[in-house]
């Protein structure tokens, strides 16, 4: 398993920590700042799921009149792990 850190860009969050397992699956996912409750749910219900799916399901989702949003980031940042 290996911990991967995402400074994000645009979006009330700062980063993103998750540990990515040798099955491509994700846990122990985790934002800095953003709102607090829908993070906490968003790191609930990614847990255990495959880091692919969880990229394909949050890439493009916009927050209000942002370009981004944090689930968009998570997907940029996993999409970064898999490629590293």
């Amino acid at each position: 398993m290996r911990h991967e850190t995402y400074k994000t860009h645009g979006t009330c969050s700062r980063l993103i920590d998750f540990d990515l397992d040798d099955n491509g699956c994700i846990h122990n996912l985790s934002f800095q700042g953003g709102c607090n409750g829908n993070l906490k749910g968003i790191g609930q219900l990614c847990e255990g799921m495959k880091a692919e799916d969880i990229a394909a399901r949050l890439e493009g989702t916009k927050c209000g009149f942002k370009g981004t949003s944090c689930p968009d980031q998570l997907a940029k940042a996993i999409k970064e792990a898999l490629n590293a």
